[in-house]
């Protein structure tokens, strides 16, 4: 064994993460779990946070660990490019690059290569999920953006730069930021797809997938495989089979035409899949979204929407100052609020609510000032990782049905 200044430490930790069903409840497909990785346990059903350029928009680690968060998501495509998955490894990893005590988890790239590597003369479609309709992206530009079975050519939003991404290569990229939780890359179908080009998309994902779990060596990651297959149910059903049989996760992506047809694909998808896999549910961040997901199975979330609509003045409440008609939302901006004394959320217990009134941060943010992201940011944030805390507690203790009906009223 070699010692003194020849000893040699390696810098992953090469505990295999898994994962445990707590409880389940005896109604439905909820239940209540814990993910265990090399940098902390994540307790299920939770909310991810997404730190897209391993930051989480205007909120700081230390006050992320206060609210409640147990994982951070950060994203591939963006780390890539600036400042790169070499600069990072070379921090020791994405957590000690972000000063972040705990699990992370990374996405496959996939999604920000087709949404942002494309205008409209690549086809791309944009999914507008408060208004349940799509439309193509408003940037008309012409962007290099050529599918192949290698994988996807395609042009940087920063410099117009080419740059190509492959299954192999994105694992690669996933391994040196040293996520706990990774995604095998996929092609991610249009919602205008046929039934015959969804099926062909399909087929090109299990392709990648397979090419993604053949190059994946980190022992200390839990690599997810992802369903897709549109809004028919048959090739949701296939592709559920699919990733079962070859993953030791299951993500759950893909186009879907509405909320109905959202938990539909939910329900066919967990009916297939094993009960002892974890689930996540990408890109969902809506309050029912998220009973809905639990309801049916699914252990985690992801999503911008917290930081995204706190950057715009919106901010969630819960019942009964918020209702399902608002979808939870309330605007900072709305002139009733320039002498009102309470908080934003009465029933919230985070920093925000608990030192500022609504008056105070309507002032904020109508002069435009940046506490006013931070504050709205993290009152969503912890609005939604304190919601899956207590959805968990209510399945633990056989209330669960009871808990989400004085929600979703």
């Amino acid at each position: 064994m070699l010692s003194g200044p020849f000893h040699f430490c390696h810098p992953f930790n090469f505990m295999k993460p898994s994962f445990e069903i707590v409880w389940k409840d005896k109604k439905n497909k909820a239940r209540a779990g814990i993910i265990k990785t090399p940098h902390g346990n994540i307790e299920t059903p939770m909310f991810v946070p997404v730190g897209t350029q391993a930051s989480v928009k205007s909120i700081d680690p230390r006050k992320l660990k206060e609210l409640g968060a147990q994982i951070v998501l950060a994203n591939t495509y963006h780390l890539h490019l600036r400042p790169g998955e070499d600069v990072i490894k070379k921090f020791g990893g994405l957590a000690k690059f972000m000063s972040w005590d705990g699990p992370t988890m990374t996405d496959s790239g996939g999604f920000q290569v087709f949404s942002l590597g494309v205008g409209k003369e690549g086809g791309g479609v944009k999914f507008l999920r408060e208004e349940v309709k799509y439309q193509e992206p408003e940037d008309a530009r012409p962007r290099l953006n050529k599918i192949t079975e290698e994988g996807v050519t395609f042009q940087s939003h920063i410099d117009g730069s080419t740059h190509k991404l492959t299954p192999e290569n994105s694992i690669e990229i996933q391994e040196k930021l040293g996520a706990d939780l990774i995604i095998a890359l996929d092609d991610l179908e249009s919602p205008k797809y046929s039934y015959e080009e969804t099926k062909k998309s399909l087929e090109m994902t299990y392709r990648w997938e397979l090419r993604s779990k053949k190059v994946h060596k980190r022992k200390d990651q839990l690599l997810y495989g992802v369903t897709h297959g549109g809004q028919f149910r048959d090739l949701r059903e296939e592709s559920a089979r699919f990733v079962n049989e070859n993953f030791e996760a299951i993500g759950m992506g893909g186009a879907h035409l509405s909320k109905i047809n959202l938990y539909e694909v939910v329900n066919w998808t967990t009916d297939i899949v094993s009960d002892e896999k974890p689930r996540h549910l990408l890109g969902i961040g809506e309050v029912d979204d998220l009973f809905e997901g639990i309801e049916r199975g699914v252990d985690t979330f992801d999503c911008v929407i917290p930081t995204r609509i706190g950057r715009t003045g919106f901010f969630f409440t819960s019942p009964p100052s918020g209702n399902i008609k608002n979808r939870f939302r309330t605007d900072i901006d709305k002139p009733e609020f320039t002498q009102d004394q309470k908080p934003l959320d009465p029933n919230c217990d985070c920093y925000t609510c608990q030192n500022f009134t609504r008056g105070y941060i309507h002032h904020l943010f109508r002069s435009r000032e940046l506490l006013s992201y931070n504050l709205l940011s993290l009152h969503n944030v912890n609005f939604l990782v304190n919601l899956t805390k207590q959805i968990r507690k209510s399945i633990l203790d056989n209330s669960f049905q009871d808990f989400k009906k004085r929600w979703l009223v």
